[in-house]
């Protein structure tokens, strides 16, 4: 799979496009790319890993989040499991500096756009009600499509329940120069990531020497390589734990080789033991619980 540029063009009548996409998360491949456009990402539920500019992190019951022009990101179907449904809004630049931000009614607007180019996510409420709008959205005719696009750009603008997602506004210029060794080190990453990882061997598929490859990640993701592969790991723990494997066979099957720095490293990312996380998961599903269901 090649990452690097995407090219999209809007709809057919339209100023944006608008997708409604429904596939089989376990066919998500690692596909880290950039495009000019803005992009609203939509997942209407489930869990999996956003990975956007610098931050990797962890989404639950679904996700909202609106990247900015060029900040890389690869699928949100990653990590996921079964099916994954999302909608997508992807609009071009000179949408909102010809229609939109030149108007005085859309001033609360331009702030916005700032934010995004750190990448948002929102939070309950808003995300709740802001999903219900994207539902709605993708089954008008174009002209009220805009209108409402509007309205869910006003909400996402005054609403207080985001986050951002990447500290740094200035996503260094390699990540786009250099995507293709970039993807080389996730594919490994995502093919291995249960085994023991040899810095040595990471740093021939980027076709670097250690030192170079070491300070290269460093440069590039604005973390060491050991962290963020503790990140990837964590994050398939967090999978494995959900499909009832015990902590001592999630530490193995996940790629550590101690139960008792897996139990460390998994606080540290999560903020929760392994045994409090399955717990917590256990209580919210009643089927893994044995817990009856009222019909």
């Amino acid at each position: 799979m090649k990452v690097g540029y995407e090219m999209i063009q809007p709809d057919e009548g339209s100023s944006f496009r608008v997708l409604h996409e429904k596939v089989i998360a376990e066919k998500f491949g690692w596909d880290y790319h950039f495009h000019p456009e803005y992009e609203i990402v939509c997942v209407l539920n489930g869990s999996g890993t956003r990975h956007i500019g610098n931050s990797f992190s962890r989404y639950e019951n679904g996700d909202l989040v609106f990247i900015g022009p060029n900040l890389p990101h690869d699928g949100f179907g990653l990590n996921a499991h079964g099916l994954h449904e999302e909608i997508l809004i992807q609009i071009r630049e000179e949408v909102f500096q010809q229609s939109i931000i030149k108007r005085p009614e859309m001033a609360s607007i331009i702030p916005l756009l700032e934010r995004v180019r750190h990448g948002v996510c929102f939070t309950v409420p808003i995300k709740e009600k802001i999903t219900r709008r994207l539902k709605r959205l993708v089954r008008l005719p174009h002209f009220e499509r805009f209108v409402e696009l509007l309205n869910i750009l006003y909400m996402m603008a005054v609403s207080p329940d985001y986050e951002l997602l990447t500290e740094d506004l200035r996503i260094s210029p390699a990540i786009t120069k250099n995507n293709i060794r970039l993807q080389n080190i996730f594919n490994y990453v995502e093919n291995h990531f249960s085994d023991e990882i040899e810095i040595r061997k990471v740093a021939s598929v980027a076709n670097l020497s250690v030192p170079s490859f070491c300070n290269y990640f460093r440069k590039i993701m604005n973390t060491t390589f050991t962290e963020f592969l503790n990140q990837y790991r964590i994050q398939r723990a967090c999978l494995l734990l959900q499909e009832e494997k015990t902590i001592y066979e999630t530490c193995f099957e996940s790629g550590f080789n101690n139960v008792a720095y897996f139990n460390k490293v998994f606080k540290q990312i999560t903020k929760k033991t392994p045994s409090e996380f399955k717990r917590e998961k256990a209580s919210i599903d009643p089927l893994k619980t044995g817990a009856k269901i009222n019909t």
